[in-house]
């Protein structure tokens, strides 16, 4: 058995050390908004927060997970600032990529409030996102960073 935290409970699985924790998370723990798109840690998709750090899923172990605080969209609270600026800039179209994408932006805002308009850009740039909402996705990193600086 492993014991993983996640969205601020503790999950005993019984799975292979070496499994990706994108399928724990999924098909053992049901939390989909995590989602496969690459399977190699290129695309974003799978994207959730592993002790504060914006991190790849896909290409996890689940023992390498282990002991350590994991965080999906479903933890974040509705009102956290990202969370609240997604929705007010309409950021989503199909919504396949947002929860990995906003999970990046809460790290890379987290670190840096200040972060220019390119930086934000360069960011977020290694996100596949099918439908194009990146262009939204500056303008939502702009309004999170003035909400968090206060």
């Amino acid at each position: 058995m492993i014991s993983l935290h996640v969205n601020g409970k503790v999950h005993e699985v019984d799975v292979e050390p070496d499994t990706p924790l994108l399928w724990v998370l999924r098909d053992n723990l049901g939390i989909t908004s995590v989602k496969y798109g690459c399977g190699e840690g290129i695309c974003g998709i799978c994207t959730v927060l592993i002790d504060d750090a914006a991190e790849r899923s896909c290409s996890i172990s689940v023992e390498s997970a282990a002991g350590s605080k994991i965080l999906t969209i479903e933890g974040l609270p509705e009102d956290h600032p990202v969370k609240v600026a997604w929705t007010e800039k309409q950021v989503p179209q199909c919504g396949y990529c947002q929860p990995g994408m906003m999970l990046q932006a809460v790290d890379i805002l987290s670190k840096n409030t200040a972060i220019s308009e390119k930086e934000m850009a360069l960011a977020m740039d290694d996100f596949t996102c099918r439908c194009g909402s990146h262009p939204r996705v500056v303008p939502a990193m702009k309004q999170a960073a003035k909400s968090m600086k206060k």
